[in-house]
């Protein structure tokens, strides 16, 4: 059995769910072409991407009917059992299209802001005639229960081989470490007001790129901040793992921004547990799947400084209490976000589907 893929831009630095889960398709000789409705954002590759390079062919802009008939074009000689879209809105029109060309099956896997593209009757529809839905967390998932989506529930996970566990480092000066792309909805300018408010000692390192980036420098200075907080490049998952194992607290401060915009479970939140790190992380959509408050790490109201400074504080001020939660996190992420079982039972359920 193979699988075409459409997805949205290929590869992408901040999409590693698309790479770790098209990766598993390969290695259990599933995946076949994979076609890119946007280029790569120029990034570096992460690790493992450039193995799926030359199966990637990008669908130039169009009317969706122009690009599925690409698509179908370019899949007539070759034998698949169906189409898998990644992304709700326009891949998953374009996968049910080009599907339809081919008079094969389509399904599609949902994310977070995808599903809110999408008006409730042309989801319902498109799901209601997919051969499967997918949906990543507990919140989208919700959003397509509500449109009549009936999804399967199966999360992302956590490379453990390469986000281990790894002592907390002691220093008198405790790093915080947020890591995301620099837009509104990751809520770092409610992280830099509440590290404005700390009282004890710190670093804090923010590391991505983004669109907020100069605004974001423009508060750090405006506060007087320059010398504690740094806007520091993106890394990939070969560098990450040695950024968290160099902090003590990771910083997860998501909100609900003017578009409506939100995070599921960002990748952040997993990868910090994996590491064995203390997460504070706001309580919005999937979040508290994962960081369950005051057990696996803390929880705060989203948009709220004060709040998020106040659980910081706590924090930074208790290394016991640090260890305790981030060890039943670490615990927590082996036992339900494994990246191997979670892409064992993708695997699994796609063969099914499509058997």
């Amino acid at each position: 059995m193979k699988l075409a893929v459409v997805t949205s831009g290929f590869p992408r630095r901040s999409e590693t769910f698309v790479l770790n889960e098209l990766l598993a398709l390969d290695a259990a000789g599933v995946l076949g072409r994979i076609f890119a409705l946007k280029p790569g954002d120029g990034s570096p590759l992460q690790p493992g991407a450039r193995r799926l390079l030359p199966r990637v062919a990008y669908v130039p802009a169009a009317r969706t009917q122009v690009r599925a008939a690409l698509v179908a074009d370019a899949l007539r000689d070759q034998s698949i059992a169906g189409v898998h879209a990644y992304f709700a809105h326009e891949p998953a029109e374009v996968a049910a299209a080009a599907a339809a060309l081919l008079r094969v099956p389509y399904s599609f896997s949902a994310h977070a802001l995808d599903v809110r593209k999408v008006a409730t009757a042309s989801l319902h529809a498109r799901a209601a005639a997919a051969r499967c839905v997918i949906a990543c967390n507990a919140d989208v998932a919700g959003e397509l229960d509500a449109a009549g989506a009936a999804p399967q529930l199966l999360p992302h996970g956590v490379d453990l081989a390469r986000f281990r566990p790894q002592p907390e480092p002691v220093d008198d000066m405790p790093t915080l470490l947020a890591v995301g792309r620099l837009v509104p909805k990751k809520g770092f300018d409610v992280l830099i007001d509440a590290a404005a408010r700390l009282r004890r000692p710190f670093r804090l390192r923010i590391v991505g790129d983004g669109p907020e980036r100069d605004a974001l420098a423009a508060r750090i200075g405006s506060i007087g901040l320059a010398s504690r907080v740094s806007l520091e490049s993106p890394l990939t998952h070969a560098e990450l793992p040695a950024a968290y194992a160099a902090a003590n607290v990771v910083v997860v401060p998501s909100v609900l921004d003017s578009a409506g915009d939100r995070d599921g479970l960002p990748n952040v939140v997993l990868e910090a547990l994996a590491v064995k790190r203390a997460v504070v992380a706001s309580d919005i959509a999937a979040i508290g799947t994962a960081i369950q408050h005051g057990r696996t790490g803390v929880l705060a109201t989203p948009g709220d400084a004060e709040g998020l400074a106040t659980a910081l504080e706590r924090l930074l001020s208790d290394r016991d209490g640090r260890g305790r939660l981030a060890a039943a996190g670490c615990r927590l992420v082996e036992r339900e976000f494994d990246l191997g079982r979670c892409t064992d039972r993708l695997v699994g359920f796609l063969e099914g589907a499509y058997a």
